[in-house]
């Protein structure tokens, strides 16, 4: 008897191991074919507080920390790299960030993806 409970044991150790280096607690993401862990990783590794995850469609999808500071972090994240290449910031309306250039309107969605991640959402036209 101890015997199986000796490996039950370590069988649920293996378990949440694997769980928790492949990132599985965190809530699924909108993009198909891309793991939690693999777009916290490409933020890991990139040298930006923004990273690119995903090109889905028209739209591009990133990723950046809010690091417990809520969502306004996030938005000056969004507002420096969207205004870095010309885009002039005009209101925030809910998950919504609004820019205009040169008479044409841009909107960057947000979306709080856990409490420490904001996933954000740019037309492809941005650039």
């Amino acid at each position: 008897m101890k015997k199986v409970g000796f490996i039950l044991g370590i069988a649920i150790v293996i378990i949440a191991v694997f769980i928790f280096v492949n990132k599985l607690y965190y809530p699924s993401l909108p993009i198909e074919k891309l793991s939690a862990k693999e777009a916290i990783d490409k933020l890991k590794e990139s040298e930006s507080e923004i990273a690119e995850i995903a090109v889905e469609g028209d739209s591009i999808w990133y990723i950046t920390r809010s690091e417990n500071k809520g969502i306004s972090i996030a938005d000056e994240n969004i507002k420096q790299m969207i205004g870095s290449n010309g885009w002039e910031f005009k209101e925030k309306d809910g998950a919504g960030l609004f820019f205009e250039k040169d008479g044409r309107r841009l909107i960057a969605t947000t979306q709080m993806w856990t409490g420490n991640y904001v996933l954000v959402k740019i037309p492809s036209n941005f650039k």
